[in-house]
């Protein structure tokens, strides 16, 4: 379908460093749709121009990764007016769960042509606060906590795996007390992930078989241990799309989870800090611009 008007946002500190404004200009000028840039400086930025900018155009693009991506989109849940994705982050989660093309150029074709359809994905809340991939805890979160900046911008992906071996090693079973849609479990595990979306962020690959944006529900995801096997195990029935004795799955809408003090966490990629969390979903509630 054809946008007429066009605000994209773009994330100057993004994981990518590539022409961006060249690339827009391109795509859009054999069009007759009214496009504008902003750009943001600092965190907080993609939703105070989301809040400017919806309703009053067509559709808003983010060029940035997944952090900026979220910032949008809890603006516009809800709102009538779609997000589209031009993914320029470390992972780009969300745009490889949706299959949107990973190629900037590409993506950016999508929003300027014709090919294009609108879909509805689900989104979740964490004590009342939006995202829209999932929430980690545990080795699952110190591991994006240990990336720094420094080193996502030198080895991309990886810096999470290099962050990973060094929080595994470090690791602590941890007692989760979980109520999931109104039944009272206790575990405990390493690490514990309250997922919306599938991908991992590698190729095409989920974390299991039918996690998806679209299915109005949470997969809650729990790790026992912490030894080199069996994370082996774990990422072997990831790749594989199979089930681990090692990882223990769920399916709900909605979660409670509570700990003897408080623990940091992360919120698609925010930090956070909580003794309790509750999570609930919100099915069909994010317009996305995605391809016919």
């Amino acid at each position: 379908m054809k946008f007429k008007k066009v605000h994209v946002i773009i994330n100057p500190a993004a994981g990518q460093e590539e022409p961006i404004l060249s690339y827009i200009n391109t795509a859009f000028q054999d069009t007759d749709a009214d496009w504008e840039v902003s750009v943001t400086k600092q965190a907080g930025d993609g939703t105070l121009l989301a809040e400017k900018f919806a309703g009053n155009v067509d559709l808003i693009a983010v060029y940035g990764g997944d952090g900026s991506i979220s910032e949008v989109a809890k603006v516009l849940a809800g709102k009538e007016t779609p997000l589209a994705i031009i993914p320029g982050g470390t992972a780009n989660v969300l745009s490889k769960e949706l299959g949107i093309p990973q190629n900037s150029k590409e993506s950016i074709a999508l929003i300027a042509g014709d090919q294009s359809k609108i879909v509805q994905m689900d989104m979740a809340f964490a004590n009342d606060e939006p995202f829209l991939i999932r929430v980690n805890f545990g080795v699952m979160a110190d591991m994006v906590l240990e990336a720094s900046r420094e080193l996502k911008d030198k080895v991309g992906q990886l810096a999470y795996g290099i962050t990973a071996v060094k929080t595994l090693i470090q690791s602590q079973q941890t007692r989760y007390r979980l109520k999931i849609d109104g039944e009272d479990v206790t575990k405990d595990g390493i690490a514990l992930t309250v997922t919306n979306c599938g991908s991992i962020g590698i190729g095409e690959y989920s974390f299991l078989p039918d996690i998806s944006v679209h299915d109005g529900l949470l997969d809650v995801l729990l790790m026992y241990k912490s030894d080199l096997m069996s994370v082996l195990r774990v990422a072997g029935s990831t790749l594989l799309q199979t089930d681990s004795e090692i990882l223990k799955h769920w399916r709900c809408k909605e979660v409670e989870i509570t700990f003897d003090k408080p623990q940091d966490f992360i919120l698609d990629d925010c930090g956070r800090n909580a003794a309790s969390i509750h999570i609930v979903v919100k099915p069909n509630t994010l317009n996305v611009v995605v391809p016919a």
